[in-house]
């Protein structure tokens, strides 16, 4: 799993923006960097690989294509911008 080091000065703007929050705000903060530092290794890796994978799907480009198009609905009701 890669990770990110964080130099003095990119730290110290991390804390300057965490003291604009309000105190249940920090409080909640710290209790999750709390628990994701006591996680087990391997769980935060099997949690992460979850993400990972390709597409699974014996249609090519074109037939998902249009399946979407084929799904799409109009509702007049909806304001475009």
């Amino acid at each position: 799993m890669a990770t990110i080091t964080l130099n003095n000065s990119s730290l110290k703007k991390y804390l300057d923006l965490f003291r604009s929050f309000d105190l249940p705000s920090r409080k909640k903060l710290i209790d999750g960097l709390n628990k994701n530092i006591s996680e087990p290794e391997e769980e935060k890796t099997n949690k992460i690989a979850s993400f990972f994978g390709a597409w699974e799907d014996d249609r090519d480009a074109d037939e998902i294509i249009g399946d979407i198009k084929a799904a799409r609905t109009s509702n007049p009701d909806i304001e475009t911008f």
